[in-house]
């Protein structure tokens, strides 16, 4: 009975579909030929194995078209069961957003396509990739099993692409990170627009360049009023037919750039400033508590030099 008991107790604390770490990749149809893998709006834990990101496909006449590989081999694999649920064609490309590790660490189940990236986010991949999968490792356990990093080795740049016979333009940003890949898939309409736009989940920031940033969100939202446009898919957060998400992430933005300001005008030390409370407008955001502590270890520091008066 003593052995009933403790299995049952181990059961009872073990990660929620983690006996065979199951993602439950479903595809959203989100325009003809156009999916996404849409993640929860959380941060990283054992029960969700890191599935707090969207990733998309494209089916085109000759192959299918990836857009972010996952946090995870695991993830990665099961992408392409679920991609090949939807369509006999293979994945023939996959390109990658940006650098952070719920982007790129599912490319090993890609690794036989070519793996496409701006050449400034495969450095980052090569230089930190390591660092970021032992995060992830500490953070969802075994989910990540067997997850090692494989850099992309194709350069992207802006401008048109032909790719498994789509037309794709490719614009190059940055200010989420240093180098941030938006892709407008002309055909369909959807702009997917990767971690430069949150949506209903508060932004994260760790290489965050304010300013860049909300420039590259007036260029989305511009390319949101062109007359083709459909949809919007987010890099964390529901699908839009509109530009709200943009708006939203920019809000946010805005509003922490001049907190940071205001706070280290103030003479604030660190401690006062995370102490201090979310807006309404922001209070009932996911994670907005915990990523606003999060941005002032990132960026407050900056402001409070910025503050500093001027030695003549």
């Amino acid at each position: 009975m003593k052995r009933l008991l403790a299995a049952l107790l181990i059961l009872a604390v073990a990660p929620a579909g983690a006996a065979g770490y199951d993602y439950a990749l479903k595809a959203q149809a989100v325009a003809s030929d156009v999916y996404a893998f849409i993640g929860r709006t959380e941060d990283f834990d054992t029960v969700n194995g890191g599935n707090i990101v969207n990733t998309a496909f494209i089916v085109g006449p000759a192959g299918v078209i990836v857009i972010d590989t996952g946090p995870s081999l695991r993830y990665g694999r099961q992408m392409r069961q679920a991609i090949a649920a939807v369509t006999p064609l293979p994945p023939v490309f996959a390109i990658n957003t940006h650098h952070h590790p719920d982007h790129f660490l599912g490319n090993q189940a890609f690794a036989d396509l070519p793996l496409a990236a701006l050449p400034a986010t495969a450095q980052g991949i090569a230089a930190d990739g390591n660092a970021f999968a032992e995060n992830l490792f500490r953070m969802s356990g075994d989910w990540m099993r067997g997850t090692e990093v494989v850099v992309p080795t194709r350069s992207l740049g802006a401008g048109p692409l032909e790719v498994a016979g789509r037309r794709l333009r490719l614009i190059a940003l940055n200010g989420h990170t240093g180098a941030d890949l938006a892709v407008y898939d002309e055909k369909s309409g959807v702009l997917f627009a990767g971690d430069l736009v949150f949506n209903g989940r508060a932004p994260t920031t760790p290489h965050a360049d304010v300013a860049h940033w909300l420039q590259a969100l007036d260029q989305l939202e511009a390319l949101t009023r062109e007359p083709g446009f459909v949809a919007l898919v987010p890099g964390h957060g529901a699908v839009a037919r509109d530009a709200a998400p943009i708006r939203q992430t920019r809000a946010w933005l805005t509003w922490l750039q001049s907190a940071m300001r205001e706070a280290a005008a103030a003479g604030l030390d660190m401690n006062e400033v995370l102490a201090r409370p979310l807006p309404a407008e922001f209070a009932g955001m996911a994670q907005g508590a915990s990523e606003y502590r999060r941005s002032v270890g990132h960026l407050f520091p900056a402001a409070e030099i910025e503050a500093l008066p001027h030695a003549h």
